[in-house]
């Protein structure tokens, strides 16, 4: 019979703030597979935990997916943990657990911290609906055509960022999405815990006069607003429109292009109108 690997949240910062099952998951396990033992260490030492840990990055993922769920058809029970948070989001772990999956092996999450949710829970932005995007591109173009490719996503916006690039990235986002509210989320759990909220303007401005802006960023976006819904009669949009000074077919396609609807319906209707036979 199979083990089961676990997928098990550690903390992002303070060291206290892990469950007491992940604790006593990685105490049962017959190892710990981790982003970078050295840090990993330091959360295992402080809880007394013994179990061996086994070093799956993103350099030996493809090797070590192989090698982790051979163990794991062998009976043997494993962890798996990133350096801070959820693994997978945004780090190593994908092609393990994918493996796993597909070998019918049991996979169990462990939840825990996470910088996005996190991040999101305190920034006063928008929780109804919300996209995780990841790291954003380090190269500005590419960064311009990622945040192109969102800048009508309905939702608030969450990306990680590193701290020499977080205000190149507000100037982008000022630049491609529009002045919007931003919240800058640093070293959350951590004793420098801040947030910096602000439009994307005021918060750029105010992060670029510091000598050096350090830790680990989460960056939040307010949604991008939606247009006013107009419900108006159809005859009286068009009418509107022909008065600012458009032709009568002109405003029929208008109308029709905002409400989503096809040219000859509107057309149709507003032909059937008594005023129009006369």
């Amino acid at each position: 019979m199979s083990g089961i690997l676990y997928v098990v949240a550690t903390p992002i910062g303070n060291l206290e703030d892990i469950t007491f099952r992940a604790v006593r998951i990685l105490r049962e396990v017959n190892w710990v597979a981790c982003e970078d033992t050295r840090q990993t260490r330091k959360l295992l030492d402080h809880y007394s935990i013994a179990t061996p840990q086994i070093s799956y990055h993103e350099h030996n993922e493809i090797e070590r997916a192989k090698e982790l769920c051979s163990r794991l058809l062998a009976g043997e029970s494993g962890a798996l943990v990133s350096d801070a948070g959820v693994p997978l989001i945004s780090d190593p772990g994908y092609r393990l657990v994918h493996a796993a999956v597909g070998a019918g092996v049991t996979v169990q999450p462990v939840p825990g911290a996470s910088a996005a949710i996190a991040a999101l829970s305190a920034s006063g932005l928008p929780t109804d609906s919300f996209h995780f995007a990841g790291f954003l591109p380090p190269k500005p173009g590419q960064r311009v055509h990622a945040l192109e490719a969102l800048k009508h996503e309905h939702s608030t916006l969450i990306f990680y960022e590193a701290p020499h690039r977080i205000v190149e990235a507000l100037a982008d986002i000022e630049t491609v999405l529009g002045d919007r509210d931003v919240v800058v989320a640093r070293e959350i759990t951590k004793m420098h815990e801040e947030f910096v909220h602000g439009t994307a303007s005021e918060v750029r401005t105010r992060l670029e006069v510091r000598d050096s802006v350090k830790g680990e960023i989460t960056l939040l976006v307010a949604k991008a607003t939606r247009p006013a819904i107009d419900d108006r009669p159809i005859e009286e949009a068009v009418e509107a429109q022909i008065r600012s000074g458009m032709s009568r077919m002109d405003a029929m396609k208008a109308v029709a292009k905002a409400r989503g609807l096809s040219k000859r319906d509107v057309y149709r209707e507003f032909e059937h109108l008594p005023q129009h036979h006369k």
